[in-house]
C-alpha cells in the first residue's frame, strides 16, 4: 500500500520510512516546503531520498495540505508531526496551531477531500492522561476530534500512543542521549529526583509496532499503547547507562527539580496490544541501552 508519513524528518519518523521501504512500501513524506527549496534531509533520510516521494505543505494551512494529500493520493497516513516533543511547555498558541489545527487539516484533506485513504494512525502520547502540560494538553484535545470523528464518521482513525521511545537517532537533549554523553566523557550528571517510572520502548520496536497497527483490521477510534509493559524509574536508567559506559563520573539525582505535574508511573497495557495485533516489543530495556550505546561509540 501506498503511505503518507508526516513528520518524517523526526526522531521516529526517519526509523518508520526507512522500515517501511525495507517492506516494500510505496512512501510519502509531508515535508515543510523549505526541504522542496534546498534545505537538506536528516542524513537517514537522505540516505535514501531516490526511492521516496515528496510532498510539500504546513499542516496548519489547509490549502497546502490538501493539495499535498490529494497529490499524494496514499491509501494510509501515519501522523507523527507534532510541535513541543521535546519542549512540553511550549506557547500554547504554537501548540494549539500544530498539534490541533494541523490535525484537523489532515484528517479533513484525508477524508472529506480524498477517497484513497483506508487508515490515519495518530501518533499519541501517555501524557494525555494527565494533561499536565501544553504539549500533552493539545494532543489530548487533537484525539478527543479523532476519536469524535471515528464514532460520528466511521473515519478509520486509530492512535498509537508511544511511551518512552528511545535509541538512535534521538535529539541530544534528550534523557538517554544526554546521560550518555555524560557518562561516556566521566561527567556526572545532574538531574531531578528521577523517581518517575517510565515505560522504555526501542525505537525499533516502536516502528514495528507501527507497521503491525498497519495490518491489523482495527475499529474506528481505537488506540494502541505501543511498550514493553515493564516500568523503570528514570534514575535508574541513569545509573544503568553510567555502568554501561563504565567511564567514571555519576548521575546526581536531585540536582535538579522536577517538573510539576508529572505522572507518577506510565505503562503501557502490553498484554492488551498483544491480543489486538499479535504483536509485542522485543528489545528490553538492558538491551536498548546496549544498542544505542553501540550506535554513540560507532
Amino acid at each position: 500500500m501506498s503511505v503518507l508519513v508526516t513528520g518524517a524528518t523526526g526522531f521516529i519518523g526517519c526509523h518508520l520510512v526507512r522500515r517501511l521501504l525495507e517492506a516494500g512500501r510505496e512512501v510519502t513524506i509531508l515535508v515543510r516546503e523549505a526541504y522542496g527549496m534546498g534545505e537538506p534531509l536528516p542524513r537517514p533520510l537522505a540516505t535514501v531520498r531516490s526511492q521516496i516521494q515528496a510532498v510539500y505543505a504546513d499542516l496548519r494551512n489547509v490549502k497546502l495540505t490538501v493539495r499535498a494529500v490529494e497529490e499524494a493520493a496514499p491509501e494510509q497516513i501515519v501522523h507523527l508531526a507534532a510541535a513541543g516533543t521535546t519542549d512540553p511547555f511550549l506557547p500554547v498558541n504554537d501548540a494549539l496551531r500544530h498539534n490541533l489545527q494541523g490535525t484537523l487539516n489532515l484528517l479533513r484533506a484525508a477524508f472529506e477531500r480524498t477517497f484513497a485513504t483506508r487508515q490515519v494512525i495518530v501518533a499519541r502520547t501517555p501524557g494525555e492522561r494527565c494533561a499536565m502540560n501544553v504539549y500533552a494538553a493539545s494532543k489530548a484535545a487533537a484525539w478527543n476530534f479523532c476519536r469524535m470523528y471515528a464514532r460520528t464518521q466511521t473515519w478509520p482513525i486509530h492512535g498509537a500512543m508511544i511511551f518512552q521511545a528511545y535509541g538512535p537517532g534521538q535529539p541530544e537533549k534528550t534523557l538517554i542521549p544526554a546521560a550518555f554523553s555524560a557518562a561516556m566523557a566521566g561527567d556526572d550528571f545532574p538531574m531531578t529526583s528521577g523517581e518517575q517510572e517510565r515505560d522504555w520502548i526501542h525505537v525499533y520496536d516502536v516502528v514495528e509496532g507501527i507497521e503491525a497497527m498497519m495490518r491489523c483490521d482495527l475499529r474506528p477510534g481505537t488506540t494502541v499503547e505501543l511498550g514493553t509493559g515493564q516500568a523503570t524509574s528514570v534514575v535508574e536508567v541513569v545509573r544503568q547507562i553510567y555502568a554501561l559506559a563504565g567511564c567514571g563520573g555519576q548521575p546526581r539525582p536531585g540536582a535538579l527539580p522536577d517538573r510539576p505535574g508529572e505522572a507518577p508511573v506510565q505503562l503501557a497495557d502490553a498484554r492488551h496490544t498483544r491480543a489486538l495485533l499479535g504483536w509485542q516489543a522485543k528489545h528490553s530495556l538492558s538491551q536498548g541501552l546496549r544498542l544505542t550505546l553501540d550506535d554513540l561509540a560507532q
